[in-house]
């Protein structure tokens, strides 16, 4: 069984799903892919889970860096999930580029090289937003590209952090 809850936030309500023990899924309202990787049925229920992410979110938008410490179980591919490992290892107020991911991909794998635009679906299809930073990819060159979530909200997620990205060359601009 799934159980699902809300939280208000600085950039929209978010929508929190867990299982028995770990959050399967955190959603911006109205982005790509919504609740996409969730099966079964879902109750409205604030869990163990969500009060623990609620409570980690609160202390994120007061621009706080807090400790994760939920247990975290996204649904995705192989590939997919050894992407959304590094983006786990991305420092707050730090950012990293889509061909950084791909390089390390690719030296994992043994390859010479990764394509930047599998990074970038993978990185686009993460199921559990803001606790999985995918906000903090950018382009090779610095630049804000796209989110899932809408690019205003990755602008709004990294500011919040401390990191002051140029609208040139985003698709902001």
């Amino acid at each position: 069984m799934n159980y699902i809850s809300y939280y208000n936030s600085p950039v929209g309500k978010l929508t929190l799903v867990s299982n028995e023990a770990k959050l399967i899924g955190l959603f911006l309202e109205g982005q790509k892919f919504y609740m996409r990787t969730i099966q079964g049925d879902c109750i409205e229920e604030e869990t163990d889970i969500h009060i623990l992410v609620k409570n980690w979110l609160s202390s994120y938008f007061k621009g706080e860096n807090p400790t994760l410490s939920v247990p975290l179980a996204p649904s995705g591919t192989p590939f997919q999930l050894s992407v959304w490992e590094i983006l786990l290892k991305i420092p707050y107020g730090s950012t990293c580029s889509y061909k950084d991911i791909a390089n390390t991909i690719a030296k994992n794998r043994g390859l010479s090289s990764m394509s930047s635009q599998a990074i970038g679906s993978a990185v686009g299809h993460n199921p559990i937003s803001i606790l999985i930073p995918c906000h903090r990819v950018v382009g090779s060159d610095g630049s804000l590209t796209g989110y899932a979530g809408g690019v205003n909200r990755k602008m709004a997620l990294l500011e919040l952090e401390g990191i002051q990205i140029s609208r040139k060359g985003s698709d902001l601009s």
